[in-house]
């Protein structure tokens, strides 16, 4: 199928591609591709082939590379076109871009700059991860890529453990064994994940089970291709009357009924409403 050129506004365009099958791109994407007056990719052979796979000619222009280690200088030029009246359009190695993609400090410099700054959404790991991988969706929480060494990678761990979502992890498939291990010691053996492996192609995998079956899974196997690691949420621990009625007894001997009602409530993590009204029911029968 071959695209023909469309009218484009100036500015930057980010523009989402697959992340395994190739016709998971958007007709609004190829137009994209198609029309703007400059190509930029973090991947420029992985775009080209995408086109090519699309039909959509090069037409006299060329793909320019941004990754990271050339980004300083060629954001600044990039920016300069996008302002000087011509369509820049970026797409990721995969997927949605600025998703841990050096992409991102392109789009703030433009914003700095007033430049008009618009997508054409596709497909996303973070969010196909999540459809299929069978843990709760209502509320999630991206953490990207960890820190390779264990340490660094159990303290970030150990900042992801009270939230109160699905957390949404990259991993690659030489450390993430190791990632399940330390999730194992930092979150707990029980909490349910799932590890979803090369999403959209082919040799599509999703292995589920609690971070101690998984980690034991990955413990003698290493895989191969890009994966999404779900991690399920922390488990809320229900606050007994009892608790508040002890703690804010101790809390109304030095505080006022709305100031002890504030604290225990934060330190309880139970709504303030339903302390301030106990607050004052106790309150009341002291008197």
């Amino acid at each position: 199928m071959n695209h023909v050129k469309v009218p484009l506004s100036a500015g930057l365009w980010f523009v989402g591609v697959p992340i395994g099958t190739a016709r998971d791109i958007t007709l609004r994407a190829l137009d994209v591709l198609a029309s703007a007056d400059v190509l930029v990719a973090e991947d420029t052979r992985s775009l080209r082939k995408l086109m090519d796979i699309h039909g959509v000619p090069l037409g006299g222009r060329r793909i320019e590379a941004l990754h990271e280690h050339s980004k300083d200088t060629q954001v600044t030029r990039l920016v300069a076109r996008a302002a000087g009246g011509e369509s820049v359009a970026y797409a990721s190695e995969a997927g949605m871009p600025l998703i841990a993609d050096p992409g991102f400090e392109l789009g703030r410099a433009a914003r700095a700059a007033g430049v008009a700054v618009t997508c054409a959404p596709g497909p996303s790991a973070v969010l196909t991860a999540l459809v299929i991988g069978g843990l709760p969706t209502d509320a999630f929480h991206f953490g990207g890529f960890l820190p390779a060494s264990r340490s660094a990678r159990q303290k970030a761990l150990q900042g992801l453990s009270d939230i109160q979502a699905t957390l949404v992890l990259y991993e690659s498939p030489k450390r993430v064994a190791a990632l399940l291990a330390d999730a194992v010691e930092v979150l707990g053996a029980d909490r349910q994940a799932s590890v979803c492996r090369e999403l959209t192609k082919k040799f599509e995998e999703v292995q589920n089970g609690t971070l101690e079956e998984l980690a034991q899974t990955f413990q003698s196997a290493t895989p191969k291709g890009e994966i999404v690691v779900l991690i399920g949420r922390a488990e809320t621990v229900a606050v007994k009357e009892k608790d508040i009625d002890g703690a804010l007894s101790s809390a109304l001997n030095d505080m006022s009924v709305k100031d002890a009602a504030a604290f225990v409530a934060e330190t309880l993590g139970v709504p303030r409403r339903r302390v301030y009204q106990r607050a004052l029911e106790l309150a009341r029968d002291s008197q």
